[in-house]
């Protein structure tokens, strides 16, 4: 493999660095901000360099998401490299309903198919959560919950839209009962729609930072 610039060096330690720690890649912007590149470009360029001097390698189908191939000399086993890009879209209220936050993604998520639990080309996004009431199923204020549209089933903790304003509960659906939301922390009522329940999509996984 070629020789790596000290810049181009210093950027591949702190992507591994951070996958190690965090179990995901840094967005571009974080990349960005870490080394006070004045814009993304910047850091595309370095990417693409690293990708042609081999260190690593571009996710199939996924034009701005890569993985590394070079890691202390060794080329790390397939399944733990089999990384997927997703968005994520602001925050989710796990407390009481809030509003709907509005626009387009803040940030990307790079994890491994396996962390993730998630199925490759599934339209799977992420959410920042804000709140305490899911800490009793272990989900707690500040993270990140990995997000697949599909029909829920009883149980499943789910992103709803309720009555207009967005939560992270668990989905309850018992026979001839209307469904409802439940809170996994007793400080929280239970949520039954006065008109509409929009399920968005199930938690398949939890990122934190430690």
């Amino acid at each position: 493999m070629k020789d790596l610039t000290t810049r181009q060096h210093e950027i591949l330690g702190f992507i591994q660095l951070h996958f190690r720690q965090e179990n995901f890649w840094p967005s571009i912007r974080e990349i960005q901000t870490h080394f006070g590149f004045r814009s993304t470009n910047a850091v595309m360029g370095h990417l693409r360099a690293l990708e042609r001097k081999g260190y690593i390698s571009r996710v199939p189908g996924q034009a701005r998401a890569f993985r590394v191939t070079y890691d202390d000399g060794e080329t790390p086993p397939a399944d733990s490299t089999d990384v997927i890009d997703i968005p994520i879209y602001g925050h989710i209220t796990a407390g009481y309903p809030d509003g709907v936050e509005t626009g387009g993604a803040i940030g990307r998520l790079q994890i491994d198919v396996d962390t993730a639990g998630v199925r490759r080309n599934h339209r799977a996004f992420a959410l920042k959560v804000r709140g305490e009431s899911m800490i009793g199923a272990g989900i707690f204020d500040g993270d990140i919950v990995i997000v697949e549209p599909g029909l829920p089933k009883h149980g499943d903790i789910v992103a709803a839209l309720i009555d207009g304003e967005t939560t992270l509960k668990r989905f309850m659906q018992k026979p001839n009962h209307p469904p409802y939301l439940k809170a996994e922390n007793p400080d929280y009522p239970q949520l039954h729609p006065v008109a509409e329940l929009v399920i968005q999509g199930i938690a398949k996984a939890v990122v934190r930072s430690l």
